[in-house]
């Protein structure tokens, strides 16, 4: 069954890449297209830069696109550019323009260098791409090819009669453009669809004869020394970035190429899985591990539980005291349902729980089909700030359940409480986050046009949200418990040491993580290092599999907590597999010194703070899933007695 689950879910992935309705744009011969040009990135430097923060040639009148939220919280900024590209028709070293820069402008260009800043760029949504090989997995002798996004803005070398290390400015560049063409009877349904923007980037000190003339630019008449009619010529030196006065030359060459490759599997070299054998072995390990637990939930709830209930059922009153001295789990009948402390807390982190469960399941559908493109820049993240907002309703009315169940007599507290606690924190790191990104002027910091909306969002629609949903929640009857709950608490006994709060919850936390750190990698490295993640199917398989992992987990410690006579469980089974945020933040730390190579201040304070953003999120996640758990399986079997 999990088979033909994880078949279904590979079948939507792969035709799920565009969304429904989105039609292809045809283009003739002669057609003028742009490119335009977006935020330069680095794996290095984890902020974005505006491309026209460095001085390059600039159209008369720049203006950025219209981005979507997603797109702008993401730090994506989408302009025009001066490289113009016709429909079918090649181009050899044309001419874009000519700067001469000072020593501040060939150091600025240099320190992104050493950056490792790429640029990137984008043709009909499809984004540039260079071609890279590398070792096939467990074949070390074959190659595979596959597209990094985007070109380097300088590559290192030697120079001559020098013995540092220099960087040369790729100052022209090569389009390839693949194009297919689709023929037809009608005139109008024929034409050339864009399926591929490759790159290959070039640094040469362009060389000309007398004085420049910058009309020629318009006119494509520069005759330059160091082009050809076939390109480049041969032996060219290249143009090194040193802190002088420099006079740089920006060319570019476009070549179109038929291809058989299909419009709607153009964006299939972009996602290409290389790896699919680890996230083959990240969900064979998840499964081992939700195996294990399920045996042990099946052996306390089929033979421990059922031979407890059916014993303790038959026998007479008399004989039913005796076995309840023998089974410790019934000792705590009276007291198994006596509100924990901070009850009023506890409630507001279901509330947030569903709010952010509610999410992500919504989210995994959506993007299973095919809702979330990558071609669709920004839905993701707007899909997921819409979803957080609408699902206030739902917040509010779990948490006024439990609230009125918990009978905290402040309920217009604990309503503006689930309103504001999850959230609240959310926005604050993300604002301490933003100033610092914004003092660097790097296109990551969020406007604070943006800022005011997203601010809208929550007072305006999500806070209104979730005290309605409190209202609904508090109309509602109280929840019964099944037995009765004593006045006067029933005292502990001593615990051993593995069976205390901290050492159970650490303990509790490492399975659920297990199931998912491996899948994690490829996510920390869409986020961190700018590349595609379009696995679903995958990521879907292992959200089912945490979310059974945290499940079982909290009911097997909640149990052995109980049978020890410890009535304590509420907030000890939203700890034991919350516990697993944890392990998340050590790993997201791991990955940041041993991935990163980033010594920036600002840089690491970005990682750090999304690490803690990130790491709350699945501490509620997962806490919300075993606490649910556990609430569920002790109503079962206190019910049963």
């Amino acid at each position: 069954g999990m088979l033909a689950l994880f078949l279904l879910l590979n079948i939507t992935l792969t035709h799920g890449y565009y969304l429904p309705g989105v039609a292809p744009k045809k283009f003739h011969d002669g057609d003028e297209m742009s490119v335009l040009v977006t935020t330069m990135t680095s794996n290095k430097y984890h902020l974005n830069y505006d491309y026209y923060s460095l001085p390059f040639c600039e159209p008369e009148n720049k203006e950025a696109l219209a981005e979507s939220l997603g797109e702008v919280l993401a730090g994506d900024r989408t302009e025009k550019s001066l490289y113009k590209l016709k429909m079918g028709v090649d181009e050899s070293c044309k001419v874009v323009c000519r700067k001469t820069y000072g020593p501040d402008d060939m150091d600025l260009f240099l320190y992104r260098a050493l950056d490792e800043y790429r640029i990137n760029m984008v043709l009909d949504n499809l984004p540039l791409a260079e071609i890279r090989q590398q070792p096939k997995l467990g074949d070390v002798l074959n190659e595979e090819t596959h597209y990094q996004l985007g070109y380097p803005l300088a590559r290192d070398g030697d120079v001559e009669n020098s013995e540092n290390k220099a960087f040369f400015i790729n100052n022209h560049i090569n389009f390839t453009v693949l194009y297919h063409s689709v023929e037809s009877s009608r005139l109008e349904d024929s034409g050339n669809l864009i399926v591929g923007f490759e790159v290959h980037p070039y640094s040469i000190k362009h060389e000309y004869e007398g004085v420049w003339d910058d009309a020629c630019v318009a006119t494509n008449t520069c005759n330059l020394k160091t082009c050809t009619a076939h390109g480049l010529e041969l032996g060219a030196q290249p143009t090194v970035l040193e802190s002088t006065t420099e006079e740089v030359i920006w060319t570019y060459s476009v070549t179109w190429k038929q291809s058989d490759r299909k419009w709607a599997s153009r964006w299939d070299v972009y996602l290409q899985m290389h790896d699919d054998q680890i996230h083959w072995f990240s969900i064979v390990n998840s499964l081992v591990v939700l195996v294990f637990l399920t045996g042990m939930v099946a052996m306390i709830m089929m033979r421990i539980l059922r031979k407890d209930l059916t014993r303790y059922n038959e026998m007479e009153p008399a004989e039913a005291d005796e076995i309840r001295d023998e089974t410790g789990w019934k000792l705590v009948f009276a007291d198994v349902f006596r509100p924990p402390t901070g009850a009023s807390m506890l409630a507001v982190f279901v509330g947030s729980g569903v709010q952010v469960t509610g999410m992500f399941f919504i989210l995994m559908v959506f993007a299973l089909l095919g809702f979330l493109s990558p071609s669709n820049r920004g839905a993701l993240m707007t899909a997921m700030v819409l979803l957080f907002v609408l699902l206030g309703g739902p917040a509010g009315y779990y948490s006024a359940r439990f609230c009125k169940m918990f009978k905290i007599s402040d309920r217009k507290k604990n309503t503006a409480l689930t309103a504001l606690t999850f959230p609240g924190a959310i926005f604050l790191i993300f604002f301490i986050i933003n100033i610092f990104i914004w003092s660097e002027q790097s296109t990551g910091a969020v406007p604070f046009g943006t800022i005011l909306a997203l601010a809208l969002l929550w007072f305006g629609i999500s806070v209104p949200m979730v005290f309605m949903g409190s209202y609904f929640g508090f109309k509602k009857e109280a929840i019964e418990n099944p037995v009765r709950t004593n006045s006067i608490p029933r005292q502990i006994p001593a615990q051993v040491w593995y069976m205390q709060a901290i050492p159970s919850i650490i303990m509790g936390g490492v399975l659920p993580f297990g199931a998912v750190f491996v899948e994690l990698f490829f996510v920390l490295s869409s986020i961190w290092q700018h590349r595609f993640y379009y696995l679903f199917g995958f990521l879907f398989m292992v959200l089912l599999i945490l979310v059974l992992t945290c499940a079982e987990i909290a009911i097997v410690m909640c149990y052995f907590h109980l049978c020890s006579e410890d009535y304590r469980w509420w907030w000890r089974a939203f700890f034991t597999s919350g516990s697993s945020a944890f392990y998340l933040c050590i790993y997201c730390c791991y990955y940041f010194f041993t991935r990163t190579r980033s010594s920036h201040f600002v840089a690491g304070l970005t990682f750090v703070g999304y690490t803690v953003i990130l790491s709350y999120t699945f501490f509620v996640l997962t806490g919300f899933i075993g606490f649910i758990a556990c609430f569920v399986f002790i109503r079962k079997i206190y019910g049963s007695v």
